[in-house]
């Protein structure tokens, strides 16, 4: 594994066995981590996207332990980049979760961790799908301008704690996690970022989704050896 220093935290690359496929990811565990949390990232995007690399950034200074990894092999995003389908194939970007998430729970580093996902727009919808799958291991989920009317069914059984954060300005989507509020059982809210679109790319908003994300996990996640 090749390994990087960043701020002074390690961060390593590592192969998720993920069902069929072997997906390129990136670990950090800080010292004494409280929990670990697994970036579902959006359509087109990647564990290389600026946004989940700031938000994993600030999620391990904090003391919890982060995992980025690509939902699609390279062969699949040569396809996808000319067809866009397969993003939107919430089975499979569900399954893909699944499998990440039994490697987490195999790996030594975070075996006795608390899981929490972190899901952009239709990554979303796919983290709530493999919650209701893995709902012992997942702790607490986060969706970033997401998706959640792409599970469908699955939305009523999720039973993990979620924070729905949707930019105020990004309308349509606003009104898709209203909707998923009716539907989620359990602990669950929606935070508005005032004046943030779809990508949080207004200044202080990125920042504001981290401060809401970091919150949420700090409060939901814990160590399995603490209890």
């Amino acid at each position: 594994m090749d390994a990087t220093r960043e701020h002074g935290e390690s961060e390593r690359s590592v192969r998720v066995l993920a069902g069929r496929v072997t997906l390129d990811g990136n670990l950090g565990v800080p010292a004494n981590p409280r929990g670990v949390v697994l970036f579902a990232h959006g359509s087109g995007s990647g564990r290389f996207s600026p946004r989940n690399r700031y938000v994993a950034q600030e999620l391990r200074a904090a003391g919890l332990a982060t995992l980025l990894i690509d939902l699609l092999t390279a062969d699949e995003e040569v396809v996808d980049a000319q067809t866009r389908h397969l993003r939107f194939d919430i089975p499979l970007l569900a399954e893909r979760l699944v499998g990440a998430t039994d490697w987490l729970l195999d790996n030594p580093d975070t075996r006795d961790l608390s899981i929490g996902y972190f899901g952009a727009s239709t990554g979303a919808g796919a983290a709530l799908v493999a919650a209701v799958e893995r709902p012992d291991a997942v702790g607490a989920i986060v969706s970033r301008g997401g998706r959640p009317d792409l599970a469908g069914d699955a939305l009523a059984r999720v039973r993990a704690p979620t924070l729905l954060i949707v930019g105020g300005y990004d309308l349509q989507v606003i009104t898709i996690n209203r909707e998923a509020l009716k539907v989620l059982p359990g602990e669950n809210k929606l935070a508005i970022v005032p004046g943030a679109t779809h990508l949080f790319e207004e200044p202080g908003a990125l920042e504001e989704v981290t401060r809401l994300a970091r919150e949420w996990f700090l409060d939901h996640l814990r160590s399995k050896r603490a209890g």
